[in-house]
């Protein structure tokens, strides 16, 4: 029969060469996070209504005023984060799209534009990455 080990337990299992703790001393664990060098997200929406563009705040701020209804709306994600620049250039360079929102402390990236413009970006900077950068990259998905 097995038994459950408490998480003390376990901890104590996992790391019994480096755990050197008097009786009563607490266990500290620090988690980092060390980014790939990855796309982990190419997604378009195939028809934006406008509570999804509102919702995403893509009427407001260099776009207030604008009206998306209609237009797709393609999503990246990319680690490192940095990389989000060199995406974004990719994308307007290739298609007739405009950046609804780019995030180069989270890696997030959202075009704007006509579906076969947003699509044609999007392959385009998937190919750099894949192709140029020898990155991981998803496939684009799209609903």
């Amino acid at each position: 029969m097995n038994q459950r080990l408490t998480r003390e337990e376990f901890l104590r299992k996992i790391f019994h060469d480096y755990d050197n703790r008097k009786p009563g001393e607490t266990l500290r664990l620090v988690r980092v996070r060390v980014p790939s060098c990855e796309v982990s997200l190419a997604h378009l929406i195939g028809t934006s209504r406008r509570e999804v563009y509102q919702t995403l705040g893509l009427h407001i701020g260099v776009h207030e005023g604008e009206d998306h209804t209609g237009e797709t709306l393609g999503f990246m994600n990319f680690t490192p984060w940095e990389a989000v620049v060199v995406a974004a250039d990719i994308a307007i360079k290739n298609g007739g799209v405009e950046i609804g929102f780019l995030d180069r402390f989270n890696g997030a990236l959202i075009l704007t534009g006509r579906h076969d413009e947003v699509r044609s970006s999007i392959e385009a900077v998937t190919t750099f990455f894949r192709d140029e950068l020898h990155f991981p990259v998803c496939d684009i998905t799209e609903s």
